[in-house]
């Protein structure tokens, strides 16, 4: 089956030391910024009907890497965190020289390293040179309650591929080429709080409908059906929003369609720090 991962999304509460965070010290781009004046039909934004902007930003082009999508409601100041998410694992020593000389926390798990993004996002750093042919971002872990029923959605539902799992871990993907993602059994209830995210995949657009068939069949959760979103001014693009079976949002998005739409920008960072300056001014005055 053909599929590319593409990129989580991440609720944020604030954008200025939020940038601050993923472009001084992880070394990101800005690729795309939208701002929007009322709430997503497929709850992009989560579930809000309320102006809304969407960032993103990665290490490189949509089309080659995954990216990180962070949505910033207009008017919501704080998002309660779960345990549903569990880190990102990038490979870049330069993250940690970035944090030390920002005076950035970096803590330690389990031998590994790690930063946590404004509203406590862990991702974790390999402490290795950061790779110029391939895309930096690894994998991102989420929990699991069952991972025999996890198994079962996103490899025999989904079509990801098994790469590697044992009796706590499981991690699977699209190809050998691209981010993971890895499922990790926490042993107790998942709580995705307010500031629950979603992961993103794309696949033919003729296949969305059959994909949502199967998980329907199968009685699984379609939490959006098939729809066709409009971005103003840009291409259109066709999603099925899927939950798996600890309540994770997937989106199942036409490949086609969203390689036009995910164009990088070249304004957008403009347009993000305008914008900043404008959250910036507002809070002074209130």
């Amino acid at each position: 089956m053909a599929g590319r991962a593409l990129h989580f999304v991440f609720k944020i509460a604030e954008r200025t030391k939020t940038m601050k965070f993923y472009r001084e010290l992880l070394g990101m781009k800005v690729l795309r910024h939208e701002e929007f004046t009322q709430g997503c039909e497929a709850a992009c934004n989560g579930p809000y009907d309320n102006r809304w902007s969407k960032t993103m930003i990665g290490y490189g082009p949509e089309d080659t890497h995954f990216v990180i999508e962070l949505t910033y409601n207009y008017g919501v100041d704080d998002y309660k965190l779960g345990n549903d998410f569990l880190g990102i694992t990038l490979k870049s020593s330069k993250v940690l020289e970035n944090a030390k000389s920002l005076g950035w926390p970096i803590e330690v798990e389990d031998d590994m390293s790690y930063v946590v993004a404004p509203g406590g996002y862990k991702f974790y750093v390999i402490d290795e040179p950061q790779p110029v042919d391939k895309d930096p971002i690894v994998d991102v872990m989420l929990s699991s309650t069952n991972l025999t029923k996890s198994m079962k959605f996103w490899n025999g539902i989904l079509g990801l591929k098994i790469f590697n799992q044992n009796e706590s871990l499981i991690e699977l993907g699209f190809g050998e080429d691209q981010a993971k993602l890895k499922l990790r059994d926490i042993g107790e209830p998942i709580n995705h709080a307010t500031a629950y995210g979603r992961i993103a995949f794309s696949v033919p657009t003729s296949d969305l409908e059959s994909y949502q068939e199967n998980a329907k069949n199968n009685q699984y959760k379609i939490l959006t059906p098939f729809v066709t979103l409009d971005t103003p001014g840009k291409a259109s693009v066709s999603v099925v929003i899927f939950a798996d079976p600890d309540g994770h949002e997937i989106c199942f998005v036409g490949d086609k369609e969203f390689r036009e739409l995910s164009q990088f920008d070249a304004d957008s960072e403009k347009q993000l720090d305008k914008y900043i300056v404008k959250d910036e001014a507002r809070k002074l005055k209130n």
